[in-house]
């Protein structure tokens, strides 16, 4: 079992964090999702109605995140928050990409709920996973670049097992190493506020939905949920 831990210099600095850990094993990525499909071909009709659009920087649940970024010394304007990029992407293209089963279910809870989200694949993990400040020396390979090696800033933060990075500036970004693909067949996925208190409800009904879409494809599902005052759970 793969333990995800939120240090405590983590939660010390953001006090309001509450993070739901989403865990599939047995997965079929090769079949058929319809229900991930109506999901996402909802929203863009939603979207092209003018019905629903999806969230900006204006947003409280958006600005929390670029306020964060900053804190650590990001700037958020040149590296966004994955769910303002995936946002920003669907205003501007109508469309969200189709990158697989797994990796399209949580986009279009990212989307549809404002709420930040990722993925590893469990078997590409080495030991636990920690959500804790970069100290300069870890090394990161972004997803799509596997000749590209890059050292997170000390301070920034980032999601880190004993081998490297798996994310950075805590949620821009993922892994090549332990990128989800179809042939995945235990993933953990990761959906994150910073406002607890005012937005858990909507990320503990973002969990259940991204359970719903993939438990018809798994063996088993799981939720979890960190924060401060729980700041370990397995995978």
């Amino acid at each position: 079992m793969t333990a995800f831990r939120l240090a405590s210099a983590v939660a010390d600095a953001f006090p309001d964090t509450l993070i739901a850990l989403v865990t599939a094993t047995g997965l079929r990525g090769g079949e058929p999702w319809p229900a991930t499909a109506a999901a996402l071909a909802a929203l863009e009709r939603q979207l092209a109605d003018g019905t629903w659009q999806p969230a900006d920087e204006t947003d409280p649940r958006i600005a929390a995140w670029h306020t964060a970024y900053r804190s650590f010394g990001t700037n958020p304007r040149r590296v966004r928050p994955s769910v303002d990029a995936l946002g920003r992407r669907l205003a501007k293209k109508g469309a969200l990409p189709r990158i697989n089963p797994a990796v399209d279910s949580y986009n279009a809870v990212s989307v549809r709920h404002g709420l930040p989200a990722g993925a590893f694949d469990l078997d590409h993990v080495t030991g636990d996973v920690a959500i804790r400040p970069a100290d300069g020396t870890e090394s990161f390979t972004p997803l799509g670049e596997p000749g590209t090696v890059e050292n997170p800033k000390p301070g920034e933060i980032v999601y880190a097992d004993t081998t490297g990075v798996l994310t950075r500036h805590w949620n821009h970004r993922d892994a090549h190493r332990t990128r989800v693909t179809e042939d995945s067949r235990h993933v953990a996925f990761l959906l994150e506020t910073l406002q607890g208190t005012r937005d858990g409800h909507l990320l503990k009904a973002a969990a259940h939905e991204l359970q719903e879409l993939l438990a018809p494809h798994a063996e088993r599902t799981a939720v979890h949920y960190l924060d401060p005052a729980q700041p370990q759970a397995g995978a």
